[in-house]
């Protein structure tokens, strides 16, 4: 028999001030950088205190990829209800890369790349944040995974080695997010699409 666990309204506020902190790092982090971000910008910002924010997160590192989940784990939830209401292969991929390559059109969809250069620059140096890394990227490549197994039992493609491609199109997909958000003058958003989506058309093999 499995425990019951009732939260308490304690817990319910703590959630509440936890999810509070995470969002003003993402928006902090992405306004200033990680490394001009303080604990105390992140306090102040919510009105608590450092030691606060301390004992929910520990070290600044920490509340980085805490940061990250909690700004992912919107853009999941948007996918979720995206994959429900559309079920063309063709579609969700194009979905999928406008979220990705141009999300000054999805102003309703939270993240921001400023987070990931931050997350992928400490990773570089430091192994907690690595694991992080390799953990939010492997939800991305499930995420396209999962779409283009549908595509394949729905006979709308023939089929192929799912997990190559996913790891192949992600890593696409996040060189050309580096392009773009650094206004390369040769790879725009809308030339990045293209980019991404021939690139998938011709390796999954549909029109």
């Amino acid at each position: 028999m499995s425990a019951v666990v009732v939260k308490t309204s304690g817990d319910a506020v703590a959630d509440v001030r936890r999810d509070q902190m995470l969002a003003a790092a993402a928006q902090l982090i992405a306004e200033r950088g990680f490394s001009e971000t303080r604990i105390a910008d992140v306090a102040d910002r919510v009105g608590a205190s450092p030691a606060l924010v301390i004992y929910y997160f520990g070290t600044k590192d920490l509340l980085l990829t805490a940061a990250l989940r909690w700004s992912e784990s919107a853009f999941y939830e948007a996918a979720e209800r995206m994959l429900a209401r559309t079920r063309l292969l063709k579609k969700r991929l194009q979905t999928l890369v406008s979220w990705t390559l141009l999300p000054d059109r999805q102003d309703d969809l939270p993240g921001d790349w400023g987070l990931w250069f931050d997350l992928w620059g400490q990773a570089f140096r430091h192994p907690e944040v690595k694991k992080d890394r390799a953990e939010l990227d492997q939800q991305w490549r499930d995420l396209i995974k999962r779409v283009v197994q549908d595509g394949i039992d729905a006979g709308e493609i023939e089929g192929l080695d799912v997990e190559s491609f996913a790891i192949m199109w992600a890593a696409l997909l996040d060189g050309l997010v580096v392009q773009v958000a650094l206004d390369d003058p040769v790879v725009d958003g809308k030339r990045a699409q293209k980019i991404a989506l021939d690139t998938a058309r011709k390796e999954l093999g549909f029109a």
